[in-house]
């Protein structure tokens, strides 16, 4: 992985970067370190949108690439596509994957948005069993907890949540990589089957306000 060798929009215009954008209802689902960065989000950010009639935002690295540009610079007005995705939600839950000596089986529900944190953060204990569920900010690493105020989860009219996956959950470890299939016709880890599950359900029962 490259550290913020290169800046968002930078990263948008390499070739073989992909963006995807389906606007749908307010909630948004959104993974802009997808692809080969951090595996797998993008597809968990995708099929939970696809199931609760979500809108959903991605950005797709091929496996040639692995750029890092940390949350706080993703500027939305770099790209045409994300500014209406943002434009568009109420609240944005950003999907992002870590690794971390100690959390190999914890989800970070961070972001400032702290209702929708403990409402996402029910649903998946609910869902899941094995895992720790973090939704309480002073528990979470603070480089982890998605609070900065330029932070892409935050931009939305009633903010968002950061939620930080392991990679044990994402099915990208050597005991679990057999159980993946590509995206069209794919065959999920268990595990991450009941995440993408309490994700769409979550974003089902969170009471949407209208916009004025």
């Amino acid at each position: 992985m490259v550290r913020d060798h290169l800046s968002f929009a930078q990263i948008l215009a390499t070739e073989g970067v992909v963006e995807e954008l389906d606007l749908r209802r307010p909630f948004g689902f959104c993974a802009y370190h997808g692809g080969s960065l951090e595996r797998r989000t993008d597809l968990v950010a995708r099929e939970a949108a696809a199931r609760s009639d979500s809108s959903y935002y991605g950005v797709i690295q091929p496996s040639s690439m692995r750029h890092h540009v940390p949350s706080s610079k993703v500027d939305p007005s770099a790209s045409e596509r994300f500014q209406r995705f943002v434009d568009h939600c109420s609240v944005m839950v950003t999907v992002h994957g870590f690794g971390r000596r100690g959390y190999f089986t914890s989800l970070l529900c961070g972001g400032r948005n702290r209702p929708l944190a403990h409402h996402i953060a029910a649903s998946l204990r609910l869902q899941l069993d094995g895992f720790d569920i973090v939704d309480r900010l002073e528990e979470i690493p603070a480089g982890l907890r998605g609070t900065h105020r330029r932070n892409p989860c935050n931009l939305t009219r009633d903010g968002g949540m950061q939620l930080e996956l392991p990679p044990r959950i994402r099915g990208v470890t050597p005991a679990a990589i057999h159980w993946y299939r590509s995206p069209n016709g794919h065959r999920n880890f268990p595990p991450l089957e009941d995440l993408i599950e309490a994700l769409a359900q979550a974003a089902l029962t969170w009471p949407l306000e209208p916009k004025p």
